[in-house]
């Protein structure tokens, strides 16, 4: 088991530290972030996204709860990226995480995924088939601890309603993953954050790191845009910024 969570490491490797991705993904950060912004990755998984953050001059805090991917941030990351071995969710505690060693992008918290997914399109080939005891804290725990991010990223697989349960005030800008086979999940993220303030939205489809609307749009044009998604297609990014 342990050889294929290692092999899993080496497969997120190869895929997200390709040297164009890495280049599009410090320009685009770039235009998000001022030096001295204070950012957070949630699920950082190989830390691409946190490199790329700190590039843009960003003071980044990266939570990663998953072995072998937390040891090796550990060992590669900079050190004035601050990392936190935890999961983030809506109450500090401790918590199951469904594996999957081969396709460990796709390893939850939700308990509910990894059973729905596997009758998704796109998850054919996906097995979870360990799982792992995991710490979990709340946003509202990281900002008391490290203070109000200026952005933060979200990608946790089915998780995002739950990172934001545990967030109680709004943010000046953030990110969540979107998967077009669980639109019901993303509208429900949006209609969270519809709660916490007076937020617009604009989608990155895939790893394109260019925005797909020239204009930002009110939770409810997210949501039909969201309503519309094939869920046979891919994922990306939903960014949302308070008005």
């Amino acid at each position: 088991m342990q050889l294929r969570a290692y092999m899993g490491l080496i497969r997120s490797l190869a895929i997200y530290y390709n040297p164009l991705r890495r280049k599009e993904l410090r320009t685009f950060y770039g235009q998000l972030l001022q030096p001295g912004d204070l950012a957070f990755d949630i699920g950082a998984h190989v830390g691409s996204r946190a490199r790329a953050m700190r590039a843009a001059g960003a003071r980044v805090i990266a939570c990663e709860p998953q072995e072998p991917f937390a040891g090796f941030l550990r060992r590669s990351l900079p050190r004035d990226i601050v990392l936190v071995q935890q999961a983030v969710g809506p109450t500090q505690t401790m918590a199951r995480m469904a594996v999957s060693s081969l396709h460990p992008t796709v390893s939850s918290l939700s308990t509910s995924f990894a059973t729905e997914a596997a009758d998704a399109p796109g998850f054919e080939h996906v097995r979870w088939d360990r799982s792992q005891d995991v710490q979990m804290t709340t946003m509202d725990a990281l900002i008391a601890a490290h203070g109000m991010p200026d952005f933060v990223k979200i990608d946790v697989e089915g998780f995002e309603l739950d990172v934001l349960s545990g967030l109680s005030q709004p943010v000046p800008m953030l990110s969540v993953e979107y998967l077009p086979a669980f639109r019901d999940r993303t509208l429900a993220v949006i209609d969270r954050l519809a709660e916490l303030g007076q937020y617009r939205f604009n989608p990155v489809t895939g790893e394109a790191g260019v925005f797909l609307w020239d204009d930002w749009r009110d939770a409810e044009g997210a949501r039909l845009w969201v309503s519309g998604l094939d869920p046979r297609g891919g994922s990306g990014d939903l960014y949302a910024r308070l008005a």
